[in-house]
């Protein structure tokens, strides 16, 4: 009895044809070096998803910083005054509202500034 597998064998192949669409040269045209440019491009997709998250609080706290400053009060201690004013607001919300609202940005400087003095 024979068992043919050649259309799952095609199948296979066709998929990382198609994922290799639009690379350059043989990387779009030959299986093997196709297959290679293709895992090589899924793991750098997977790194680069979790580095989005990286870099984009990275930006947060960078603009919170900048508008504390404005406020004359560093970052650190501006959080550490938020958490001790029970205000539990994440960092996307706050550079948010530095950016957008400045106004109730520093009203939120001035509560962790007074629960810092006492």
């Amino acid at each position: 009895m024979l068992i043919k597998r050649g259309v799952n064998a095609v199948k296979k192949r066709r998929k990382i044809m198609k994922l290799a669409k639009g690379y350059y040269g043989s990387k779009s045209k030959l299986y093997s070096v196709a297959r290679e440019a293709v895992m090589k491009s899924l793991n750098y997709a997977y790194i680069g998803r979790k580095n989005k998250k990286r870099d984009f609080r990275q930006l947060w706290i960078a603009r919170i910083n900048a508008a504390c400053r404005m406020n004359e009060i560093s970052y650190s201690k501006f959080m550490y005054g938020l958490k001790l004013a029970g205000i539990n607001l994440n960092r996307k919300v706050l550079a948010d509202m530095a950016v957008a609202d400045e106004k109730s940005f520093a009203a939120l400087v001035k509560k962790a500034k007074a629960k810092l003095e006492k």
